[in-house]
């Protein structure tokens, strides 16, 4: 399986791109930045310096996702999606001069394994997306977000459960507590806050 890498997208030539990956118009992968196998960037999507990416991500059209990011295996970014790097954001320092490399300390953005950020929502930096969770369209995330967690809004808050499948999970009437996928059926326990797959 090749890379696909179109004549108009720039991979630095120190970046590492996986077997099967394509990189599409515009696009542009910087330094020492390492993508998985079978990872799809979008057009005009911008990988940072260094940026970690596992096995079969998806970053959409004009995704950015910014260093010193970590994106696990499986994760979707939806287009126009932003992961910052910098929670104390300026130009310039407090006298003014402009900040340059090695004037600030970048800070993560973490996406656990399938997990999925809607269109144009912004992961605020450090936060950290859980497993499975679903980040919906126009969200700002602003604290971590729990394994399974459906969020909305800005900022972003908990507003349900999803499974594997990305479908809203249903709660048992007769059990508490206890949450199916009506897609693949799977059961989930919640506990003290914390979702976890039955089995």
């Amino acid at each position: 399986m090749s890379v696909r890498i179109q004549p108009t997208a720039q991979v630095d030539p120190s970046a590492e791109v996986g077997e099967g990956s394509a990189v599409w118009d515009l696009a542009q992968i910087r330094e020492e930045a390492r993508l998985g196998r079978s990872c799809v960037v979008g057009r005009g999507a911008y990988v940072g310096p260094g940026v970690r990416i596992g096995d079969n991500v998806k970053l959409q059209n004009y995704a950015l996702v910014y260093e010193p990011a970590e994106l696990a295996d499986g994760v979707f970014v939806g287009p126009s999606a932003v992961l910052t790097n910098d929670f104390y954001p300026r130009s310039v320092d407090p006298q003014g001069r402009q900040k340059r490399d090695g004037d600030w300390q970048p800070v993560a953005v973490r996406v656990a394994e399938g997990a999925s950020l809607g269109a144009r929502s912004v992961c605020v930096a450090p936060v950290r997306v859980g497993r499975w969770a679903l980040v919906a369209a126009g969200a700002v995330v602003t604290r971590d977000v729990p394994d399974f967690a459906l969020v909305a809004g800005v900022p972003a808050r908990r507003i349900g459960w999803v499974g594997r499948a990305g479908v809203r999970l249903v709660e048992h009437a007769d059990e508490p507590g206890v949450w199916h996928c009506p897609e693949t059926g799977t059961r989930h326990l919640e506990q003290d806050g914390v979702l976890t797959e039955e089995g």
